[in-house]
């Protein structure tokens, strides 16, 4: 009889500890959240920016603390300087949301890198038929036990990836402060073309008039006057030109901010002098703190991890297991190990493929090093080129022209007029004036390029945009240095 209740008992008591594995099982899985997306809402946000002033403001906050430096007074109401621009541009710019939310991928694998594997549940049962016997089974539990280290690596592969990203947060950050000034100068020397030739229209309307009394006189011929007109409907016509080049500038420059094209802002015109500092090793400066050569230090780190991760992976990990089961009506403590041995795979094919990414790292890094230094050294040579031009025209040209202006001028009150001379003058001081706004402008872009090669005086860390809370150990805006240059997960475990 006893033979015959212990199976059933069995078969009661199997269910229970199915639903009982289920149940431990379920209570550690998370559950799915739909997340629509809303452009609406996103762009009342949008235009909602210049209005609601508080986030940026606190932002502005957080920078000073962090030794960032920031406008003497915040207000956007009064217009917005070029400083300004710039703080908008590091809490709005499109490119560094997208360049810090890769940062939270990131991290968020960081977080989760070297986790223990799920331990198994296994069940296997089986009842004779025929002729009938008690049922047979057996319950197992195994846990794969991390002996190679494999999982310290998969860390420390994971700290370095997030660096790099951080790395690539600054140098973003660092690019973006650069285009927001070039792209202010480049509208602010639209915007003085657009001053220049309206100022050139009522000058050429002025000589219009004149024409047309000199023609009514008969002291000027019509082919002469028709010249003078047609160089009215040309500058006109430039005027729109000027118009669309100004607006375009315009809307580029809030795009960087990440402000609406239609932003209601008044944005201060700014183009003063350029300058770059002195130093006697460039190069040496462009190597250490040039932030795009930082993110392909960084990148090579990756690489170096990745093949240490590899080389770790063909070491075995150990997998033990233990376990209940029952045959014929014999009860049996089960017990279980196995271990790979790396006598064939040995990860081979992983191994060779990260030594060959190391190189490609390495040589990505050496080329962009080429690379940096060419666009240095054009940069310096445009730099020298249009500050000399543009002294020679602020100096000699432009008051030239401008007293040729006065003279005539002169002759004009005096009743003694000269269309096409007075015509050639108002055109050559506009030309004049205009390709002096090209070379400062030149020279402008010349010494912000080299700045943004030489890297910022200090190490950069990326822009605190959200608040840092107590409990958090690591932030998506914070990056991790060590005097020795230790991942993340190398500061974590000392």
């Amino acid at each position: 009889m006893d033979n015959l209740k212990r199976p059933r008992r069995t078969r009661v008591m199997l269910p229970g500890l199915g639903s009982a594995v289920t149940l431990i099982a379920l209570a550690g899985c998370q559950s799915y959240e739909r997340a629509p997306l809303d452009l609406a809402d996103h762009r009342a946000e949008l235009d909602a920016r210049l209005v609601a002033t508080e986030p940026i403001s606190k932002f502005v906050e957080r920078l000073s603390e962090a030794g960032n430096q920031v406008p003497e007074r915040f207000d956007p109401n009064d217009g917005l300087s070029p400083a300004e621009g710039e703080v908008f541009a590091l809490f709005y710019n499109p490119d560094l949301r997208l360049a810090r939310l890769d940062a939270g991928v990131a991290l968020a694998t960081l977080e989760t890198a070297g986790l223990w594997q799920d331990p198994q549940f296994g069940f296997d049962g089986a009842e004779i038929l025929s002729p009938s016997g008690p049922f047979e089974y057996g319950l197992t539990l195994s846990l794969t036990i991390p002996v190679s280290g494999r999982l310290g690596v998969e860390k420390d592969r994971a700290g370095a990836a997030y660096e790099a990203e951080l790395r690539r947060i600054v140098d973003a950050e660092w690019s973006t402060r650069a285009a927001v000034r070039s792209a202010w100068a480049s509208w602010s020397a639209a915007s003085e073309r657009l001053r220049l030739l309206r100022e050139v229209i009522g000058q050429v309307e002025r000589i219009s008039a004149i024409t047309d009394r000199l023609e009514t006189a008969g002291e000027l011929t019509r082919v002469e006057a028709r010249l003078l007109r047609a160089e009215l409907v040309e500058t006109q016509a430039d005027v729109a030109g000027a118009v669309l080049a100004e607006a375009r500038a315009r809307v580029e420059l809030l795009g960087l901010m990440g402000l609406p094209p239609d932003a209601p802002v008044e944005l201060l015109p700014a183009l003063p002098p350029a300058s770059i500092a002195e130093m006697n090793d460039a190069i040496g400066r462009l190597i250490e703190a040039n932030t795009t050569l930082a993110v392909r230090r960084a990148e090579y780190q990756v690489a170096e991890e990745t093949l240490r991760l590899e080389v770790r992976k063909q070491y075995p990990d150990i997998t033990i297991g233990t376990g209940y089961g029952s045959e014929d009506n014999d009860d049996r403590l089960l017990l279980g190990v196995s271990i790979p041995i790396p006598i064939l795979n040995a990860n081979r094919a992983g191994i060779a493929e990260a030594k060959a990414r190391r190189e490609v790292a390495r040589a990505v890094a050496e080329t962009t090093f080429e690379r940096l230094t060419r666009e240095l050294a054009m940069a310096r040579a445009a730099y020298g080129a249009s500050r000399t031009q543009r002294d020679a025209f602020e100096r000699e040209l432009v008051p030239m022209l401008d007293e040729q202006a006065s003279e005539v001028e002169q002759l004009i009150n005096l009743g003694e007029v000269n269309t096409l001379l007075l015509l050639e003058t108002v055109t050559r001081r506009y030309e004049a004036k205009s390709r002096l706004l090209d070379l400062r402008l030149a020279e402008t872009d010349a010494a912000i390029e080299i700045t943004r090669l030489l890297g910022p005086d200090e190490s950069e860390t990326p822009a605190p945009v959200e608040p840092a809370t107590d409990d958090d150990t690591t932030t998506a805006t914070t990056p991790h240095t060590a005097v020795r240059g230790d991942t993340p997960a190398e500061e974590a475990s000392r």
